[in-house]
């Protein structure tokens, strides 16, 4: 079986595809129609981020049985595409988090001590030692917006310079913050206590541009910012603002909403108190290692063995195993995805239970798709298949199963309850015919919705001109409505109306869509 290797990528991914007996292609630079016309050759596809696994290029793949990314973000493969073909999507999530946490921690020192602006100055044939008087970290408070697993590994560092952590993270549960050193805090604390603040979340609808002026203009103005984990969460104009009025004293950003940046599209990049690197973030030659010997292993036993490792499209289990419980598969992180985009607060405890025939059945695939599809909006591409249930395990959720023979109103059905420390949301699902899962139930409002893409979820009074408002509202805004779903509370006179749409709803709509008249509550969803 032959690989093809299309990205710059340590050697030693190479040497290990072909010591399991593959033959391997390395051909880096191709241009988007060069990969068109070769792709069909090859049965496994190992990339980094500068290839495009777009939907054309798996359609022109007629052998590909499994692409690899030699990293952790999937945004250049085409996954549902990739999906419908019957390919194999893999990543390698845990390779780059100790380089990526260190460097935020070199990017702090550089801005405390103008490492940088000290180093040009004396490149230029100055001695200007009275302007770069820096400051010491020892006893500052280390600011961290998301406290993950690279979160978690930057506290630690800050931990060893003797800094006092503090968090944000609407996901974590405050006692493992507290296990890991750090004190949970709103966001508004976290810009009003820290010194530093670095970030580690992924880019999601929910931290689009969430770090902006007004968090800015909370933060001390002796505070420094430091982000490098995705561009587009901070928003650069209100960023380079915040530095030219002197609202915070520094900044340093690995990562952009533009790639590549230059002084053209990004004006931060001629402010003497900014500081930046090219996304350098995972290069290291430990990091470009371990994520080269890491993908090439996974590929190479899928290939040989049929093993999956890793996966984000596909459970690691039996092609029997699969046949059987499959839809339900889909059915599960459906669930997940739609319990996490409605929730508010860290989740503490989750219950599936399995109803009817489908407790038979060998269910464990379908409540780790369900873990999955719950993390998945926000860690992204950072969990799978694999992993999930350990990042349910380390952020201390209970996961409890149980099984009935009985169902009252579907032959199958699943039901998942979600306990957070804000509340409660209940969710059912059946699947119709042999594919295609169906959410009937939602908290106390009974309904048959297909629930897939972009989707709008409202709650509100059932009186007439509701639907024809949100229609004309969205319609006003070039979002045209595909299907609708009204769910309804017979004790009571409220409604659920579920939209899928064209397009995303942008929050700006959103927030119209929040003040018709009637409307009590309005959710932006987007479900794979």
């Amino acid at each position: 079986m032959k690989v093809l290797i299309s990205n710059n990528m340590s050697p030693s991914g190479e040497k290990i595809l072909v010591d399991a007996g593959l033959d391997v292609d390395v051909k880096t630079g191709l241009a988007p129609e060069e990969l068109k016309e070769i792709i069909g050759e090859y049965d496994g596809l190992v990339v980094r981020s500068a290839t495009k696994a777009t939907a054309e290029i798996i359609d022109a793949a007629e052998n590909l049985k499994v692409i690899g990314r030699a990293g952790i973000g999937l945004d250049n493969v085409d996954i549902p595409a990739a999906s419908q073909k019957g390919i194999v999507v893999m990543n390698a999530p845990d390779g780059n988090a100790t380089t990526a946490a260190e460097h935020a921690i070199g990017m702090m020192m550089s801005l405390s001590r103008n490492i940088p602006q000290a180093t040009a100055s004396m490149k230029e044939g100055k001695w200007e030692k009275k302007s770069f008087m820096g400051r010491e970290l020892t006893g500052k408070t280390f600011g961290i917006f998301g406290i993950g697993r690279i979160g978690a590994i930057a506290a630690n560092r800050a931990q060893g310079l003797k800094m006092k952590v503090i968090a944000y993270d609407p996901h974590m549960p405050e006692d493992l913050v507290k296990k890991l050193g750090g004190e949970l805090v709103s966001v508004e604390e976290l810009a009003k206590r820290a010194d530093y603040i670095t970030v580690h979340v992924p880019l999601t609808k929910e931290t689009a541009n969430v770090l902006s002026t007004e968090f800015f203009s909370n933060m001390k103005s002796d505070a420094m910012f430091i982000d490098c984990a995705r561009g587009g969460v901070c928003d650069e104009e209100a960023l380079y603002k915040a530095l030219v009025d002197g609202e915070i004293a520094g900044a340093a950003l690995d990562v952009f909403a533009q790639e590549p940046t230059t002084k053209e599209n990004c004006p931060l990049l001629g402010l003497k108190n900014f500081i930046c690197t090219p996304h350098l973030g995972a290069s290291t030659s430990e990091a470009q290692e371990n994520v080269a010997t890491a993908i090439a292993k996974q590929v190479a036993d899928y290939l040989n063995k049929g093993v999956v490792t890793n996966a984000v499209n596909v459970p690691s289990v039996s092609d029997d195993v699969l046949a059987q419980v499959g839809p339900y598969v889909n059915l599960g992180e459906m669930l997940g995805s739609l319990h996490m985009q409605i929730a508010k607060g860290g989740v503490q405890e989750v219950s599936l239970e399995y109803s009817g025939e489908l407790a038979e059945l060998n269910t464990s695939p379908v409540t780790v798709a369900f873990l999955k599809g719950l993390f998945a909006p926000i860690l992204k591409d950072a969990v799978n298949y694999v992993n999930a249930p350990v990042i349910a395990k380390d952020r201390g959720i209970r996961v409890v199963e149980s099984k009935s023979d009985r169902s009252n109103d579907f032959v199958n059905v699943l039901r998942i309850k979600v306990v957070t420390n804000e509340g409660e949301n209940e969710l059912v699902g059946t699947v119709f015919g042999k594919n295609e899962p169906r959410l009937v139930r939602m908290n106390t409002f009974r309904l048959e919705a297909q629930a897939e893409g972009p989707m709008l979820l409202v709650y509100n009074n059932d009186v007439p001109g509701v639907i024809g408002a949100l229609g004309t509202t969205l319609g006003n805004s070039g979002v045209n409505i595909s299907r609708m779903t009204v769910g309804r509370e017979e004790a009571s006179s409220q409604n659920i109306i579920l939209l899928s749409t064209d397009s995303v709803i942008s929050k700006e709509l959103l927030e119209e869509v929040k003040k018709l008249e009637n409307i009590d509550d309005a959710v932006s969803l987007e479900l794979n």
